[in-house]
């Protein structure tokens, strides 16, 4: 610190060091010095003098002050002021009064930023100090790093887009709660994102358009402050001729969030500038969404949604409110012309707009009356002609609308149509007037023949005491009258586009007899340069006459129209003037974009439709000028043919069109029965899977059968009949039961017998005064009729069907009576109802034994399935036996060799011991073993050999 004020101001008044001596020995104290306070110190001096010497500085200390950012990073205070030394030296923000002294800043302002990238690692390092959250190292990093990309962009921005995470330390900056370092994040972003796609589309991904939303709805939105404005341009910048973000904007649903936006109250009075500047970018960021310039696909997606949102509506509101500002009101309206160019469904809407007036008037009756009005401005004059423009491109339906305004049977004298004022502007005195009219009706007619005709009934009543004359008779008339070049070119563009492709229209201009000779003689006069560009709209509208003349009238066939063009002005010098038209410095301006952009009504000459016409028809009526009629015969003849050719080929087309149409349902009747035969073999397969399933089952029922020494026909008999293993068991427990219960019944019946015999021998005496018959005939006559009784019940019990329960509750409430009551009529009311219980019974009895009979049946069946499955388990027995004996045979036979061998190894033995005792060498089986082979094979021959 001593050191810095002696430097400073510690020395004498005549010794005084000069700026460039100071800074020299601050670099050297920034390079030498070891203690962080010193270094510091002079970082800070440095920063004071930048300014002033700015050129000294960043000559001498720019690589100490990087050194500094590279080193001292746990030090903050030191960072920010190395950081806006740096930014001192690039960036100058003193107000120059002088322009060449501005200038001259900016290139040492470029040179310095030059110096600094040509290192990437210094805009890494740079990059990286903006993750630092303190305030004294991210704010003057951000400045700086806004400055270097003011001075050289392009270079700047191929550093940062390869360095790791670079956009996305820069987007970080957005979601700072202090402001001052967001709203310069802000600016920082819109000079990265300029003229880069790649850096706007990672700027986009990285959430930008949510944030930058977020921002804008915190700060006021429209009646937010230069913040709002700031977040515009960027959005701007990111979507204007970038696919990707726009389509991206409109997938995440932002277009929906831009409908608060132009919420305006009643009252429009006091509009703030900043205000009418946040709203005009608003309306600009809605344009570049569905400019023309972009892919027709995605103009279209983008105003459906805008359409379903109701944000054409929210426009369409502001367009018919009072007290909006001129300029909010015209971008308004070239906003709501984009918004339905092309577009169906939005014209349609827009045709329905009322303007809130007494009584209500269409929107576009409303625009009109300010086109054709010399009082309004001309740039609003010139929206509304782009709107009309719009509300008619590609929407036949609107063109057949504004025409039926000017047919004799549609006008109506109390209300103002559309067709009335673009009349009235047509004939006005006003030429602007004339040319905005002429062009809004050619708009009418642009590609529609059938609106071209229909345009031929309007008839005009020109003044008192004369005939109406055609719309067309009376333009021509004006046309020959002269008057101001804009007004001629205006109604010569509209009579060009009527009479395009429309050989009726050309039949009742040929038909005046005097506008053929007034063409000839316009075009063959030398005029002055500004009367070129009329002669090269009539060349251009004496030649629709040749090209589209159907030779309806005799005098005017095209053959004699040539003939007039070769003697009158020449072939050469009618293609001359005919090319005035495209030579027109005005004409490639209009050729550009569709929307009517002049800086000067004088300027108002051609229309971006009409110039579309003119390099249509240019090479095609040169051609047919300069063609003789042999060659137009052959072109006859070969048009003939190949119209016949295109017939031919779309009969092809038809045939084909409907084969393939064949083809398609054939090919969806192979796919339904692929299908169904996949369904098909899918059910087999699962049939066949069930089928073996139910093999299997059947096998191992089998084999517990044969285990447990259960009959094997009886598993068969009810594998036959789909019964299983428990259902036997059932059966034969029912059995049993039903035998239990009959032999129950039989036992009941024969004590039912032993009574009534018991009740015979006593002799029955009928009681006094009972009524009844004594003696045992009427006893018999009495249960001759209950049997009667019975008989008829036991038919009425034969239709039942009662299960086994039903038969043992049967069973159960057979019981016997009670005693014997006193009295001979009670013992014959005794004997009927026994009778009557025994026929029930016998009944019952009859239909068990069917029951036991048919069970009879099933157990015969099953005892023979039986005795042929135990024949089979015999023949398996036998079987059997016969291969284990067959086995112990084979063991008998093994046991036999084994000895065989065992005797003759004992033989060997013996002999290898007498060759020993004899003297001869004998060698073990291990040596034997141990051998090789090749000596085995020797020895073998040897053998052979003796």
């Amino acid at each position: 610190m001593n050191f810095i004020r002696g430097v400073i101001g510690g020395q004498p008044a005549g010794a005084q060091p000069s700026g460039v001596e100071t800074i020299q020995k601050l670099c050297d104290r920034v390079a030498s010095s070891t203690l962080l306070e010193d270094r510091r110190d002079a970082v800070r001096a440095l920063k004071s003098l930048s300014k002033k010497y700015r050129m000294e500085v960043g000559t001498q200390a720019m690589e100490h002050l990087i050194r500094i950012l590279q080193t001292d990073r746990s030090d903050s205070e030191i960072l920010g002021y190395a950081l806006d030394t740096l930014y001192n030296i690039i960036c100058n923000d003193e107000d120059e009064e002088q322009e060449d002294t501005q200038r001259k800043q900016d290139d040492i302002g470029s040179q310095f930023t030059e110096r600094f990238i040509q290192e990437p690692e210094n805009v890494t390092l740079l990059l990286s100090l903006l993750e630092e959250f303190d305030f004294h190292v991210r704010w003057p990093g951000v400045k700086l790093l806004t400055a270097l990309l003011k001075c050289q962009c392009t270079q700047l921005q191929g550093v940062i887009l390869v360095s790791p995470m670079g956009v996305s330390r820069l987007m970080d900056l957005l979601a700072d709660s202090r402001e001052v370092i967001r709203n310069d994040g802000l600016l920082l972003l819109q000079q990265l994102t300029k003229g880069n796609a790649a850096i706007q589309k990672i700027v986009a991904f990285e959430n930008a358009f949510e944030r930058l939303l977020d921002i804008m709805a915190e700060e006021g939105s429209s009646d937010g402050g230069i913040v709002v404005e700031d977040c515009l341009l960027l959005l701007l910048t990111l979507l204007k001729n970038n696919s990707s973000n726009q389509n991206f904007f409109k997938e995440g649903s932002y277009i929906q969030r831009m409908k608060p936006w132009f919420e305006v109250g009643d009252d429009n009075s006091g509009w703030s500038a900043q205000k009418v500047t946040n709203l005009h970018l608003m309306l600009q960021l809605v344009r570049v969404l569905v400019s023309p310039v972009n892919s027709p696909g995605a103009t279209a997606s983008c105003q459906k949604t805008m359409f379903q949102c109701g944000l054409l509506q929210q426009l369409c509101t502001i367009l018919m409110a009072t007290g909006v500002p001129a300029d909010i009101l015209t971008e308004t309206i070239n906003t709501v012309s984009e918004v339905i160019r092309g577009s169906q469904v939005n014209q349609d809407y827009f045709a329905s707009v009322n303007a809130p007036s007494n009584p209500p008037r269409p929107a576009i009756v409303v625009l009109l009356m300010s086109m054709v009005n010399e009082r309004q401005p001309f740039v609003l004059r010139c929206a509304v002609l782009y709107c009309f423009q719009c509300f008619l491109y590609k929407n036949q339906k609107g063109q057949s609308e504004i025409v039926a305004t000017l047919l004799p049977s549609t006008i109506d004298a109390n209300s103002i149509s559309a067709g009335q004022l673009l009349c009235g502007g047509l004939f006005s005195a006003d030429s602007l007037s004339n040319w905005c009219a002429a062009v809004a009706l050619g708009h009418a007619l642009q590609d529609n023949l059938t609106q071209k005709e229909q345009l031929l009934r309007v008839q005009l009543a020109t003044s008192l005491g004369k005939p109406p004359v055609s719309l067309l008779q009376q333009c021509t008339n004006i046309l020959s009258q002269g008057s101001r070049v804009q007004a001629r070119v205006g109604l010569l563009m509209l009579l060009c586009t009527w009479m395009s492709n429309c050989p009726i229209a050309v039949t009742h201009f040929l038909h005046n007899q005097d506008n053929v000779p007034f063409l000839t003689a316009q075009i063959s006069e030398n005029l002055g340069e500004d009367e070129r560009l009329v002669q090269g709209l009539c060349a251009l509208l004496l030649g629709i006459c040749i090209y589209y003349n159907d030779n309806s009238l005799e005098n005017y066939t095209r053959e004699k129209l040539k003939q007039l063009v070769e003697k009158r002005i020449g072939k050469e010098n009618f293609v001359e003037k005919l090319g005035f038209i495209t030579k027109h410095e005005l004409y490639s301006r209009a050729a550009q974009k569709p929307q009517p952009t002049f800086s000067t009504p004088e300027h108002m000459l051609f229309d971006h439709e009409f110039t579309r016409l003119v390099k249509e028809l240019e090479g095609i009526i040169t051609k047919a000028v300069h063609k003789s009629s042999e060659e137009e015969k052959k072109e006859e003849e070969v048009k003939k043919s190949l119209e016949q050719h295109d017939s031919i080929v779309t009969q092809y087309k038809e045939l084909i069109r409907e084969q393939d149409v064949q083809l398609n349902e054939l090919k969806d009747q192979v796919a339904l029965l692929t299908a169904h035969q996949e369904q098909m073999q899918t059910t087999i397969t699962q049939q066949l899977s069930q089928i073996q399933q139910h093999k299997d089952q059947y096998n191992i029922l089998k084999l517990k059968l044969g285990k447990d020494g259960v009959v094997s026909g009886q598993a068969e008999e009810a594998h036959e009949n789909g019964l299983q293993l428990e259902e036997f068991t059932l059966l034969r427990d029912e059995l049993e039961e039903l035998r239990r219960q009959h032999a129950q019944l039989q036992t009941q019946v024969t004590e039912k017998d032993t009574l009534i015999t018991s009740l015979k021998t006593e002799g029955l005496r009928p009681v006094e005064g009972s009524g009844i018959a004594s003696g045992p005939t009427e006893l018999l006559k009495e249960v001759e009729a209950l049997r009667e009784q019975v008989q008829n019940q036991e038919v009425e019990i034969a239709n039942l069907h009662s299960d086994r329960q039903e038969l043992q509750r049967r069973a159960d409430t057979v019981q016997v009576s009670s005693a014997v009551s006193v009295g001979e009529a009670g013992s014959v009311s005794q004997v009927a109802e026994l009778e009557s219980r025994l026929s029930a019974q016998t009944a019952e009895t009859h239909r068990l034994q069917e029951e036991l009979r048919g069970l009879s049946e099933v157990k015969a069946a099953l005892e023979k399935e039986l005795a042929s499955a135990t024949s089979t388990v015999a023949i398996l027995q036998a079987e059997k036996s016969r291969l284990q004996q067959d086995v112990s045979e084979s063991k008998k036979e093994q046991d036999d060799l084994l000895m065989l061998l065992a005797d003759q190894d004992q033989k060997i033995l013996t002999l290898k011991h007498k060759l020993k005792d004899l003297g001869e060498m004998v060698e073990d089986e291990d040596d034997l073993d141990a051998r090789d082979p090749s000596e085995e094979d020797e020895e073998e021959e040897e053998d052979d050999d003796e």
